[in-house]
């Protein structure tokens, strides 16, 4: 009865395109999409790359999305017909059928529902994240490359592209530090929610007393930017560096000086790229992070200073976790912003993090 419920409940909620959850506007969204549309059948449509390259990923996102709500629509209607056929005929395997279907819309609604939530201007944007280890020498680094091995599960659950940009190893065990693009729908949506300091508690298996430690590495993500001339970057701001690749790579690896830093005089910003063929490439993506960075610091600088307006200026400082992992004396994860807690710490490590991002977009 409750999974006939949910299906009827389905149908009523997307019968209407008019409703709206959250941001989601069906209508508004079909009538942006038509009005993109024209304007890529404009023979000047592509006398200005950077808008037209704008107009196009719009117009990915826009169509991707009605048509999964469109989808979801149909099928919640098919769930209701099938309701009816079993309140004429009662089918216990049919029932098995409706409820599970059921289940499997409702996960596919509550994804429809955070997808509504991504709304900032560089939600839809591809990431840059980036694994620092603190303090703490080989049990820190240890624990960055742990963070490193869970957003790669993560990443390949949510079927996104993930390219190490830079990559620096630990002196012992684990890794310094980690940088990597990230390449899908609303990934920085879905990955600013990581952005702040991570903390594990365990037995450190570098410690032969077996005494419990406390590690903490930092997460940092960025919107991937192109060039599109809203951020001025000036030649005689840059100090850039070349040096020899270290760690993982590819063939070309130690064997010419083709890793870029670049450092941004007036912010003190670095950003650095080795994971490229050639040096030209290694420096057009190192400028498109700096530029991503630059945006970043700019969007934070305005919400600073509406935050002082509001008398709630918060600020997020090393040590003062978002997140921590507690392997010892018991099992938990818990997210210190929204209160979610896991107890089954291997499925986290593992890649699990929907219920805590999910949590977190809700909250903000």
């Amino acid at each position: 009865m409750i999974s006939i419920l949910c299906a009827a409940s389905c149908r009523t909620s997307t019968r209407s395109s008019k409703r709206q959850v959250g941001h989601f506007n069906p209508d508004a969204m079909k009538a942006e999409l038509s009005e993109l549309q024209k304007q890529q059948e404009d023979p000047a449509f592509w006398g200005d790359m950077q808008v037209a390259q704008k107009v196009n990923r719009r117009v990915k996102i826009l169509d991707t999305t009605i048509n999964r709500y469109e989808g979801l629509r149909k099928r919640c209607d098919d769930a209701f017909d099938l309701m009816e056929m079993l309140m004429l005929e009662e089918d216990d395997e049919m029932g098995e059928e409706l409820a599970s279907e059921v289940d499997e819309l409702s996960e596919r609604a509550e994804e429809l529902h955070i997808d509504a939530l991504l709304s900032g201007q560089y939600d839809a944007n591809n990431a840059i994240i980036s694994i620092q280890a603190g303090a703490g020498g080989t049990e820190a680094q240890d624990w960055a490359q742990m963070l490193y091995r869970m957003y790669n599960y993560y990443c390949e659950k949510k079927g996104w592209k993930t390219t190490v940009l830079d990559f620096h190893e630990g002196d012992e065990a684990g890794i310094k530090s980690v940088t990597m693009r990230v390449e899908g729908e609303y990934v920085y949506g879905y990955l600013r929610a990581e952005k702040g300091v991570h903390r594990l508690v365990r037995i450190s298996p570098f410690d032969a007393a077996a005494r419990r430690q406390t590690s903490f590495s930092s997460v940092d993500v960025m919107p991937e930017l192109e060039d599109d001339g809203e951020i001025e970057i000036r030649p005689e701001d840059l100090r850039v560096d070349t040096y020899r690749s270290s760690g993982a790579g590819g063939q070309h690896v130690n064997k010419t000086e083709s890793a870029i830093r670049i450092t941004h005089l007036p912010t003190g910003i670095v950003v650095a790229c080795q994971n490229e063929r050639s040096q030209i490439q290694n420096r057009e993506t190192a400028m498109r992070m700096l530029r991503s960075k630059l945006a970043e610091l700019k969007e934070r600088e305005q919400m600073e200073k509406l935050a002082e307006i509001q008398g709630d200026l918060k600020k997020i400082e090393w040590g003062s976790q978002i997140r921590s992992y507690v392997f010892h004396p018991y099992q938990m994860v818990k997210d210190h912003r929204t209160g979610v807690e896991m107890g089954n710490i291997d499925k986290v490590m593992n890649g699990e993090l929907e219920e805590f991002v999910r949590a977190y977009l809700i909250m903000s």
